[in-house]
């Protein structure tokens, strides 16, 4: 099968498990995943829809070298979703953890519930180019996917895209966020 790839992305051969990632252009997968990262505190929450996914995306991030809060949930046992979204948020707001990840059935219910929160900046990331774009145009703070849309291989694709993503230093897109600050201040 034939991919035709946006010139921004390319595909590359990891050596480490020889399968073939797509990456930002201009990046390398020769050299150790860890050393392409800043090393960060991330507090990782689901409900029951996405617990299973939930064990996975913790292993890829504790693979990168990042640290973990697990949020919850714990088990496959139902839970409400704005309970454990509000738990990331609360952790990403006091500074207990630099960014947030949500996995719930589509993630659409977890980014609701975290955009609720104030100083929360929440995205449904299912797309690599969205899952870094978000950081870089946006300063998305929680990222959220959904463990019935996506599966753990391009789940650890998104969160690699979103973990090695930096705010961009232009100044339309800080004036953007700027205009989202006042916007949270305004209730």
């Amino acid at each position: 099968m034939t991919c035709v790839l946006p010139k921004l992305f390319s595909a590359r051969r990891d050596t480490h498990d020889d399968s073939i990632r797509v990456v930002p252009s201009g990046t390398t997968l020769l050299e150790p995943l860890q050393q392409r990262y800043t090393t960060m505190r991330l507090v990782i929450g689901s409900d029951h829809a996405g617990w299973t996914l939930k064990k996975t995306v913790i292993e890829h991030v504790r693979s990168l070298g990042h640290e973990v809060v697990d949020a919850g949930s714990f088990d496959e046992k139902p839970v409400d979703f704005p309970d454990i979204a509000r738990a990331v948020a609360q952790k990403v707001t006091s500074g207990e953890a630099e960014r947030g990840i949500m996995v719930c059935g589509t993630g659409v219910g977890a980014s609701i519930a975290a955009n609720k929160m104030k100083g929360i900046r929440a995205a449904v990331c299912h797309d690599v180019h969205s899952a870094h774009q978000s950081v870089e145009h946006d300063d998305v703070n929680v990222m959220c996917i959904g463990a019935q849309i996506v599966g753990p291989w391009l789940a650890q694709d998104l969160i690699s895209s979103y973990l090695e993503a930096t705010f961009s230093t232009d100044e339309d897109f800080r004036r953007r966020v700027e205009k989202l600050h006042a916007m949270d201040a305004e209730g």
